[in-house]
């Protein structure tokens, strides 16, 4: 044998499976080739490889691994590939040229996840420099949800190129499903980019790369292809369900408690349940009417054949209605209104028009019948729904409990309900099974050192989080000092988990709870101002190394509670605007200051 031999690209492994059998076969020709290899191995070792720098922005993870999945699979390709967060920009050493790739998700209104904040103000500063050596291309992350969709990767692409670094392919912009978008994009990233060693595509047979593992040390366990993901979602039992609030209060908010017994499902505290929802079977049949079909119509949906009304309550987004779907409706409508709105030019008038409406209000101002063949294709899939798990693993052994609050309004005439909130609250019968999936998230973790302070900003179901960390904290025996914000409604009716936070502060475990119920008083009182009242407390653990952690709203809330905690580094610092605006993006670098904001 004189040629190593490898998996070709086409055989039906992906990229780390191909990867670990590659090396399995470089270990296996070098130890039944000895002569041969003594001279092929250190070829290959010696050969050098072009580099090729991976930076993201990640608010829950996604991004930071798909990442490493990317880099992992440069490999395979003739690279060197180093990764880094966004905001290690300066170690990246963009200026110096070569190849870079931007993997970005977006949070709130358009804005970058806060490990790309600092990179965001560099290449937008008035002194940020000339990019004329770089070659990069962009993968944005994001949710179709909201209404500037990967806000961040748009910006960061459109200011790469002002700064005159050169595209090699377009922008792609992942929606919630991201899998099919993202291997497009790097499948043409990988025809369009060649190595300048016109490198092998063998792996190594192990050890690193400039940081990154390789074969030997990332070795998947083909055995667990099956293993449930959100690929593959666990079926699971709601094992106990009940409302937190009291008689008389104006939210629903609900504490699920999920088995995970004999799924090899593991979390950490700090990571999200992802759940598949149904659609209600009312809104199913207001579509149906709308769409003036009877359910039993057959359709195919992912090479499945199915009763339409089940491909309806399943696989579609019914709230959500899809551009193809709007354009297709608004090209028979006979509504004056609705189709001034889907002109050339209105595309801010029609997302105002749209808020609150549904696939069922689209379909009622469709001039004529839009056939089941044409109808399915128009519709969104429907996508999982990631909620922060409000439990430790260690305090409840294969359980894992959510706080969900069940949407519910009235709007344009008709009751409106949340998907997943209200199908975990009111719709899931005894024997009926739940499909979950974990959603890591590394940008969202307790700090190593037990004995560090922690400070926690939850109002709402934004005390999910800080419930499990609480409990963890409890159960490994920390001596870190702990200290939680919450606030809602009403005391009376809205104090989620009174009976255990308040034990903990009998006990002292609790170092200190600060409370504010907006309602309780004539003038409303938030979390930002109980923070403003204990600035100075607040400034002091900071500077005892305390972690800052907000989890809640990320469109009022934590801007509000951002905003604050500014003014507090201002003022007990004795700091201006920029120097305290410089002490938090530390705070940030260094992993004190998180958020889990939705």
């Amino acid at each position: 044998m004189n040629q190593i031999p490898y998996i070709p690209e086409t055989a039906p492994f992906d990229a780390e499976q191909r990867a670990w059998l590659n090396g399995f076969l470089a270990g296996l020709y070098a130890h039944q080739n000895s002569s041969a290899t003594a001279t092929a191995i250190p070829a290959i070792a010696a050969e050098k490889k072009e580099p090729l720098k991976l930076l993201f922005g990640s608010q829950t993870g996604t991004a930071e691994g798909l990442a490493k999945r990317i880099a992992k699979e440069s490999e395979m390709k003739g690279f060197s590939p180093q990764i880094f967060q966004l905001n290690d920009y300066a170690k990246a050493d963009l200026q110096s040229g070569g190849k870079a790739l931007i993997i970005s998700s977006t949070w709130g209104d358009g804005e970058a996840p806060d490990n790309a904040v600092e990179f965001w103000n560099w290449i937008q500063g008035e002194t940020a420099p000339r990019l004329d050596k770089l070659d990069y291309a962009v993968l944005g992350l994001g949710d179709r949800n909201y209404s500037d969709f990967c806000g961040a990767s748009k910006k960061f692409d459109t200011r790469l190129e002002a700064l005159g670094a050169r595209r090699l392919i377009d922008r792609a912009e992942c929606d919630v499903e991201y899998e099919a978008t993202a291997k497009t994009w790097t499948e043409l990233l990988w025809q369009k980019m060649t190595p300048a060693n016109g490198a092998s595509h063998v792996a190594n047979s192990g050890g690193t790369t400039n940081g990154v593992a390789t074969t030997t040390e990332t070795q998947p366990d083909l055995k667990t292809k099956g293993a449930f993901s959100k690929t593959n979602p666990f079926p699971s039992k709601v094992l106990h369900s009940r409302l937190l609030n009291g008689a008389g209060s104006a939210k629903q908010v609900y504490h699920h408690e999920i088995s995970l017994k004999e799924s090899g499902l593991e979390y950490q505290v700090g990571d999200a349940l992802g759940v598949y929802p149904k659609n209600c079977p009312e809104l199913v049949s207001l579509t149906l009417t709308a769409a003036g079909c009877t359910g039993e119509e057959n359709v195919t949906v992912s090479g499945e054949v199915k009763l339409l009304r089940d491909a309806l309550t399943n696989d579609f987004d019914l709230l959500k209605p899809s551009g193809e779907l709007i354009a297709k409706v608004a090209a028979n409508s006979k509504d004056p209104l609705f189709t001034h709105l889907t002109g050339d030019g209105k595309s801010e008038e029609l997302k105002k028009w749209l808020f609150g409406r549904d696939v069922t209000d689209i379909l009622t101002l469709s001039g004529k019948k839009i056939e089941v063949t044409e109808l399915v294709p128009l519709l969104r899939k429907l996508s999982p729904r990631l909620y922060s798990i409000s439990s430790s693993p260690k305090a409840h052994p294969d359980e894992v409990h959510l706080t969900v609050g069940a949407v519910r309004y009235e709007v344009h005439g008709r009751s409106r309900k949340g998907v997943a909130s209200t199908y975990l609250a009111d719709r899931i019968s005894p024997e009926e099974r739940v499909r979950v999936f974990v959603q890591t998230s590394h940008g969202f973790r307790l700090p190593t050192d037990q004995s560090a302070p922690i400070i926690m900003v939850g109002p709402g179901t934004g005390i999910a989080p800080f419930r499990a960390f609480l409990e963890e904290r409890e159960a490994t025996g920390s001596k870190g000092r702990n200290w939680l914000f919450f606030g809602d409604q009403k005391r009376s009716t809205d104090y989620l988990y009174q009976e255990q936070i308040e034990g903990w502060i009998s006990k002292g475990f609790l170092t200190r709870l600060d409370l504010a119920f907006s309602r309780d008083q004539a003038e409303k009182i938030y979390v930002q101002d109980r923070m403003a009242e204990n600035g100075r407390e607040i400034w002091d653990w900071l500077q005892a190394g305390a972690y800052f952690y907000v989890c809640g709203d990320a469109s009022r809330m934590a801007k509000d509670v951002d905003a604050c905690l500014h003014s507090i580094i201002q003022k007990e610092g004795g700091m201006d605007a920029g120097a305290a605006t410089l002490y938090v993006s530390q705070l940030k670098s260094s992993k004190r200051y998180q958020r889990d904001v939705y």
